[in-house]
């Protein structure tokens, strides 16, 4: 009985070896559903003005050729107003002289542009008698807020 017993004993001791090395095998990791990509809707950017540059001559693109803030009394002055953006804007020129605390103007003009994209519009100014030596400016407006001043002397 003795030799039952631990044959009994060792066959039990062997399938629980054999048990406990058995590993199970996981369940499969659930795959992540694939997500599409997001949806990016590119807002339109505002149109605004960008810049304004002064000089004596423009090019086919309406940029001045020569940037400049000093003039002759002979010159027509340019201003080159860059945009950037989509719709519809109101651009105007207010161009004035100045002397000691007395302002007076000596010319506004306007445009309406639509754009979609960069554009340059142009505004010029002449005195056919000749520019009366001194400071001046161009106080450019986008849709009536002011979007930049460019100071200037004629000598």
């Amino acid at each position: 009985m003795k030799v039952f017993y631990a044959s009994f004993l060792a066959l039990l001791l062997a399938l629980n070896i054999a048990a406990c090395g058995k590993k199970e095998t996981p369940p499969p990791a659930a795959q992540p559903v694939a997500q599409p990509p997001a949806q990016t809707v590119a807002q339109p950017v505002v149109l605004g003005v960008t810049s304004v540059n002064l000089g004596n001559a423009i090019g086919a693109d309406k940029r001045v050729t020569a940037a400049s803030t000093s003039f002759a009394k002979s010159d027509t002055i340019y201003a080159a107003v860059e945009t950037q953006g989509s719709g519809n804007i109101t651009l105007k020129a207010k161009w004035t002289y100045h002397k000691g605390d007395k302002i007076a103007v000596v010319n506004e003009n306007s445009q309406t542009i639509a754009a979609s994209g960069p554009a340059v519009s142009e505004f010029h100014v002449s005195m056919p008698s000749g520019w009366p030596a001194g400071d001046y400016q161009v106080e450019v407006f986008a849709n009536d807020k002011s979007a930049g001043v460019s100071k200037f002397t004629v000598k």
